[in-house]
């Protein structure tokens, strides 16, 4: 079952949208294919841990990643939509320190793969939403970082909401960009 693979603004950071079969009983899709995945990014890639997750509308979460154990992550929302971020932190990338966003939805299918080496946040837009994730390692507490996500060096274009963000403790106080450990 072929997928479409388009790069982003960050050439490794890609969305991934499955052929999807729809007929009056409903529809039909591989969430996840090895052979059709590794084909499309050149690179065998295996996935250790899935993540599911809930949150309602405004629940900002994010720039989150690991120093160690650094995972690469294909996402997508199986309820509901988000608008889905991913910041370069890799210092040896053409790219670094920039940002790509994308609407993920429950409607429109859309994954996005972003490879170790990647900040990782998502603005939950509806009423509720479903988020699933694969990662390419095991969470690693120890190593846990978060970039503050509204860092004015990134200058990270969130959408406008018309309630108040939720953002928990932990996300409220990430670390500037200037202070955040990157990758080399």
């Amino acid at each position: 079952m072929p997928i479409t693979v388009t790069p982003t603004a960050i050439p490794d950071v890609l969305i991934i949208e499955p052929k999807v079969f729809g007929d009056d009983r409903g529809w039909f899709f591989e969430s996840f294919n090895e052979k059709e995945f590794s084909a499309a990014i050149s690179k065998e890639v295996s996935f250790v841990q899935d993540n599911h997750s809930s949150s309602k509308k405004g629940v900002l979460r994010g720039l989150h990643y690991q120093t160690e154990q650094t995972q690469g992550k294909l996402v997508r929302v199986t309820k509901g939509a988000v608008f889905d971020v991913a910041v370069d932190i890799r210092q040896s990338s053409p790219t670094f320190g920039k940002w790509v966003g994308v609407k993920l939805s429950a409607e429109n299918k859309k994954q996005l793969w972003m490879p170790e080496g990647f900040a990782h946040g998502f603005l939950v837009l509806s009423d509720e939403a479903e988020f699933l994730y694969k990662t390419t390692d095991y969470w690693h507490a120890a190593s846990e970082q978060a970039i503050i996500w509204n860092e004015s060096t990134l200058n990270i274009q969130w959408p406008k909401m018309d309630i108040n963000l939720i953002i928990n403790s932990k996300d409220a106080v990430g670390h500037s960009w200037q202070a955040a450990p990157k990758f080399k």
